[in-house]
Formats: C-alpha cells, sequence, structure tokens
C-alpha cells in the first residue's frame, strides 16, 4: 500500500474480504467486521483503539457503518505521518462504494487512495 489508507470497494461478494483475510494472513493485523456489534463497540472510543495497534494494519470491513470513524482515521494518518510512518495503516472495505466514496472523499482527501473490485463475469472464468 502506497497510502496509510486504501479503500477497497466493490458490489457485495465480489471478494474484498476473502482479500482482506488473505492479506491479513502475511502480515500483523487486526479485522473489525463493522456490521457486528461486538466489533463496533471495540470502536466506541476509536482512537485510544486503534492507536493500541499501530504497529498493525487495520482492517475496516463495512467501514460505511461508522461514518463519523473518518474524522478519527484522517487524525490518526496525520500523526503518524509526523512520526515518519506513510504507508499501510488502514485497509478500508465497504460494497456501499458511493456513500464511501463521498463520506471518506471528504474527510479523507488527499490522504486514501481507492481499489475497485469488480464481479467476474461468466468469460473470465473461463480465461483464468
Amino acid at each position: 500500500m502506497q497510502t496509510p489508507p486504501v479503500a477497497l470497494i466493490g458490489p457485495r461478494q465480489v471478494g474484498k474480504t476473502t482479500l482482506a483475510l488473505a492479506i491479513a494472513k502475511r502480515r500483523p493485523s487486526v479485522y473489525l467486521d463493522l456490521e457486528s456489534d461486538a466489533d463496533r463497540a471495540k470502536l466506541s472510543e476509536p482512537e485510544l483503539y486503534l492507536e493500541q495497534h499501530v504497529d498493525k494494519l487495520v482492517i475496516l470491513d463495512e467501514v460505511h457503518r461508522l461514518p463519523n470513524l473518518f474524522q478519527n482515521l484522517r487524525g490518526l494518518i496525520d500523526r503518524a505521518r509526523r512520526s515518519g510512518r506513510r504507508t499501510g495503516q488502514f485497509l478500508l472495505l465497504g460494497s456501499a462504494s458511493i456513500d464511501l466514496l463521498k463520506q471518506s472523499g471528504e474527510t479523507l482527501a488527499g490522504r486514501i487512495a481507492y481499489l475497485e473490485m469488480h464481479p467476474i463475469d461468466g468469460l473470465e472464468r473461463f480465461i483464468a
């Protein structure tokens, strides 16, 4: 990852979570599914929780479920940049790509990269 946060967006069931979990196996990571009440509760004080995992990739699945989180991410990203850490902090997943782009684009402008996943069509299965 070349930016602190990368947003992996696309429709449901295209493999975003599967890809994120594969990445998590290769490096120290924390995965939070924000459709889970328990995982959302961990972020009741987001800066405190996320600062405990500053040395890991934090994967936030269905991040559009907590739109206020983007402001906290901005502060954490800026602090990390000042201390010399510029890449690989957050992997944000969302199937509500239009909402995610709007929310994160306003708050994380200049700090985030977007990767869009598309469904595989029938012809691609036979070529691969």
